[in-house]
């Protein structure tokens, strides 16, 4: 009898054990999906709204602008083309043909000055 006892315990042990390992790698489970979501709506989907917004600067590029470019050069825009805009820097007038991928942000709009 005690034997069967013994051998009843040592089966309730085992299913625990099993039950036990099923719900640690469930939790494990739901642990990464957590991780993935932290990941989205922290990193990934910021970025491609900021991207948005640049690619929409950038595509209402008009004459008359005033920007800086990502190297730091500020201009006034005279005249834009598919993917270059040609700016007018200094008092002398001087010239630059850059990318549109250049242009980092917008100081004063044509249509403010």
């Amino acid at each position: 009898m005690l034997n069967l006892f013994l051998t009843a315990d040592a089966a309730a042990a085992d299913a625990a054990a099993a039950g036990g390992a099923a719900g640690q790698s469930i939790m494990t489970i739901v642990m990464l999906v957590v991780m993935v979501a932290v990941f989205y709506f922290f990193m990934y989907r910021p970025q491609k709204k900021q991207e948005k917004e640049t690619n929409e600067m950038r595509n209402g590029l008009q004459v008359g602008d005033e920007i800086t470019t990502i190297g730091g050069i500020i201009g006034k825009i005279i005249s834009i083309k598919d993917e270059t805009v040609m700016i007018e820097t200094g008092r002398d007038g001087t010239k630059i043909r850059i990318l549109k991928s250049a242009v980092k942000n917008v100081d004063v709009k044509a249509e403010d000055c």
